[in-house]
């Protein structure tokens, strides 16, 4: 079974312009079948209200496994995720489970990235398109790839594990992993040259 890698390929504090690249390197691949899914972490009360209002059909979820430990009954329903329209505004109660984790999944294309990078301020989060097919380059050695062909935006951090805070956003593009000839970066090397940028750091799995 192959896994997917991504190599970072362009990096801007303009939270618009990298929207713009990422949609110039999706659109290197086949669309036909693509979906986009967001998530955004939240760290205040104010963030979470703000965030319930912009995406009215997001989901809330808390990422505690510590918690889900002390109750795992889930009384409040935080650990499988509600649904906004359903999510207490009571301070009180959202305070005591912050953070909470907003996402969007398996949405059609051009639905919702543009609101999300407009409301997703000083949050970490991502954007990320999937099931999208990279064309065939005989000529180069690379080859027609659905399995792996994504594409990830994150804004305010510079790792897929959101474990680095940053004040810049990131464009990384997913390709086959490989484990011995170097193909992935030659791939990954190609789709950025398509939309002018290039590789700018080491891989992220």
């Amino acid at each position: 079974m192959s896994n997917h890698i991504g190599y970072p390929v362009f990096r801007t504090t303009d939270p618009a312009l990298a929207l713009r690249v990422a949609r110039q390197l999706v659109a290197v691949g086949d669309e036909r079948y693509a979906r986009v899914s967001v998530d955004v972490e939240l760290r205040t009360v104010p963030e979470v209200l703000r965030i319930r209002e912009a995406l009215p059909d997001a989901w809330f979820r808390k990422e505690d496994v510590a918690d889900w430990t002390r109750d795992p009954s889930d009384p409040t329903g935080l650990h499988v995720g509600v649904h906004a329209p359903g999510l207490s505004s009571d301070p009180g109660f959202l305070s005591s489970h912050l953070p909470l984790w907003a996402s969007m999944l398996d949405q059609p294309l051009g639905s919702i990235e543009e609101e999300f990078a407009a409301s997703v301020g000083p949050n970490i989060g991502e954007i990320w398109w999937s099931s999208l097919e990279w064309p065939d380059v005989p000529d180069r050695e690379i080859y027609r790839e659905a399995n792996n062909a994504r594409v990830a935006l994150l804004f305010n951090s510079r790792s897929l594990e959101f474990d680095d805070r940053a004040d810049d956003h990131t464009v990384l593009v997913h390709v086959r992993r490989a484990h011995r000839d170097g193909s992935d970066l030659r791939h990954a090397s190609w789709l950025a040259e398509q939309i002018g940028q290039a590789v700018i750091g080491p891989p992220q799995e």
